[in-house]
This record gives C-alpha cells, structure tokens and sequence, in this order.
C-alpha cells in the first residue's frame, strides 16, 4: 500500500462498515412499517423486502398441508381476531394489527414481488401449527377494492396457483386462502366455502361488508362436466354484467366455457355456496370460477385463465 494511503484505510473500513450498517437497519424497517392501504396510499417504506414469487410461495405452503389431519375450529374469538387483523392492515394500522393477530399466534410480514416494486403484506401465523387456518395476502401498493378467495387449496389442486397468479396481476386486492384440505377435520368442517364457523369465512365477510367484489377459484374434475374447461357461475344471485364479462373473456382466451345461467354444468353452479351467499345478500358481485383438472394442470391455461379475470379484476378497480 502507498505511504500516503495508510492513514486513510482504517477511515474507509469505518465508513463501509456504518454503510452496512445503515443498509441492514434499512432492510429491518422495511418489514417493522406497514404503509396505508386505505385512503391515500402513503409514499412506502424505508428499504425493500427480498423479493418474493408469490405463485411459488404459495405452492410451496400448500404442498405441506397434511392429507389426514391439521384443522381445528376456530371459536368466535379467534374468528374475530384474525378479521379485525386484517382489516386494521387493510387501514394501514400496522402496530395495531399486529397486537390483534398476536392473540390468535398470527404476524404480518412485507413481501416484495418479484418483477416489481410491488409489497404486499401476508397474514400468516408466526409459527406452525396443526390448526389449518390460512393465509390473507394484502397489496399495499394501492387501497384495496377487490378479493380473490381459494377456498379449497390442495383438494382442487393448484387452484390456489390460479388464485395466486391473478392476485399477483392485478393491484390492489386481497387474497384470501383455507389453510387446509377440505376433507380433513370432522365432517366438513375444513370445508370453508360451505362453513361459517372459520377463519376464511369471517375474513370473507368482512371484506364483503366492505363491498368487496370476489372471485372465488375452485376445480373439478374433467368427467364431471364433460366438454368444458371452465364454468363460469356468479353462485346464487343472477348473473350480472362482471359474471357474464368474465365468461366471454376466458371463452376469448381459448378455454371452453360452460354459463350456468345458460344450461347445465354437472352441478358446479355453486349455490350452497356460504360466501357467494353473504355477498348477495349485500349486493356484492360475486364469480364462481370451477376450472377442470385439465386446466389446472396446464401452466399456460392457468395463465390464460387468470389473465382473462385480471381484466374484470382491473375494472373492479376503477
């Protein structure tokens, strides 16, 4: 080293080093602070999240779910804890909601999405447990205006990549997923799109009651309505322009399409459906999305679908 060089080289190794420093504290607040997602957004946090595939993310979640047990009702309490958690997230009350999570063992992390400047914050429990009770996704970039909810992930296989891969689209949604098979549980009580006593269902009636309109993906299998790739259904109200819009797009993208206002679709139509149910009562649209098992093993009919009903999805909000 140059003479003249000595005396500066341990200033330089201080200054990298509170570089570092400051570079890792950034990183830590990132996570600590919540921006708003209602009213205003506000400007974002300090630093930036690691980024995050949320379609690998989530399927990576489901893969773990047991095939024989891993659920348990939850009692109102719980049920109102992990609501009013999300939607103080929804309203940007970051520390709040987290001390209302914290009663049922549940966090919220900030995510970063992959291939953007995107964050979203995920309501997940801090550790993991045999309880079954899901997940929430919320997009902070924008306040939220839409849902998308997976009530059967692993039981209607890689619908919840469907779900994933349109939430991932679209700004400004929530994305509400069952923390287990529908089979597992006594009797059906892991079947939240026909149970009110869940998680999944007090979080979907929350943001209903918010006017929320919902997409709700499930699956079926390929003999159960022969000929066609989707059935499209908007549950048990009648079908709406948003229903019959999202019919046509996916139709537009390749996919055969069977519209239960128009004929038969072997009993998909949803209407013992609970949340469809909730959301008719209040006027909410509400689509009803069964995709066969042919779609759903095929990553370019995922995409085509999902892409289809990111545009009804974009609509919402505007």
């Amino acid at each position: 080293m140059p003479p003249w060089n000595r005396t500066a080289e341990p200033r330089r190794t201080a200054l990298l080093s509170g570089l570092a420093l400051l570079a890792t504290t950034a990183v830590a607040l990132a996570v600590a602070v919540l921006p708003r997602s209602h009213g205003t957004p506000s400007p974002g946090v300090i630093g930036s999240p690691p980024p995050v595939d949320l379609i690998d993310r989530i399927g990576s979640f489901v893969a773990g779910f047991s095939g024989t047990d891993g659920y348990r009702t939850p009692d109102a309490a719980e049920r109102a804890h992990l609501s009013r958690g999300v939607e103080l997230v929804l309203n940007g009350r970051a520390s709040a909601a987290r001390k209302e999570l914290s009663g049922v063992g549940f966090t919220v992390r900030v995510l970063r999405l992959t291939g953007s400047n995107r964050q979203v914050a995920e309501v997940s429990e801090e550790r993991s447990t045999a309880r079954g009770w899901g997940r929430v996704y919320v997009d902070l970039s924008r306040p939220a205006r839409w849902s998308v909810q997976v009530p059967h992930p692993r039981s209607d296989l890689r619908s919840e990549l469907i779900g994933a891969d349109l939430f991932s689209r679209v700004p400004g949604g929530v994305l509400v997923l069952a923390g287990a098979p529908r089979d597992v549980g006594q009797g059906n009580a892991a079947d939240v799109a026909h149970r009110r006593d869940t998680t999944f269902n007090a979080v979907c009636d929350m943001l209903v009651a918010r006017g929320f309109p919902a997409v709700q993906v499930h699956g079926f299998a390929d003999e159960s309505s022969p000929g066609h790739d989707v059935v499209v259904s908007p549950g048990v109200a009648a079908a709406n322009s948003d229903v019959r819009r999202a019919a046509d797009l996916i139709a537009a993208a390749g996919q055969r399409v069977c519209r239960v206002w128009e004929q038969s679709c072997g009993r998909l139509e949803g209407t013992t459906n609970i949340q469809s149910a909730s959301a008719a009562e209040r006027g909410v649209p509400f689509l009803h999305i069964e995709n066969s098992r042919g779609v759903r093993d095929s990553a370019a009919a995922r995409a085509e679908v999902a892409g289809a009903l990111a545009e009804v999805a974009r609509h919402w909000n505007r």
